[in-house]
């Protein structure tokens, strides 16, 4: 499984890129090992806010229904527009092409309390 080192990551397993005040969001490849085949996705409109521990969106599979978290509190500035039409792209390139939604952070100190890759994969190993 893969972890890249520059993303921060969340117990609900869920990824972050951060660029200065924008985060990226989607979920690891862990998660969607554990769902199986991806086959819909909900996400956000534009412009709605997101508040850290909250859902923001659904990925079913064909084993379950599963919520997304937000990891980080701000407002959605874009959403991945291709991935409703194409939702598989989460099992085939969770950190790539599947991501999610992209939010104007409003605390960037929230940032801190995300894992680093080490200890996502330690926390997944327990």
């Amino acid at each position: 499984m893969d972890f890249p080192d520059e993303l921060k990551y969340t117990e609900e397993h869920e990824w972050v890129l951060v660029e200065e005040n924008i985060a990226t969001i989607g979920i690891t490849d862990f998660a969607q090992d554990q769902l199986g085949d991806v086959v819909f996705v909900e996400l956000p409109d534009v412009g709605v806010e997101v508040e850290e521990g909250k859902p923001f969106g659904v990925v079913e599979s064909v084993k379950a229904v599963s919520d997304i978290y937000a990891p980080l509190t701000g407002e959605v500035v874009e959403v991945n527009e291709e991935l409703p039409d194409t939702p598989e792209m989460v099992n085939t390139s969770p950190y790539e092409d599947a991501w999610m939604i992209k939010i104007k952070l409003s605390d960037p100190k929230e940032v801190d309390d995300l894992m680093d890759a080490a200890a996502y994969e330690e926390f997944i190993e327990d």
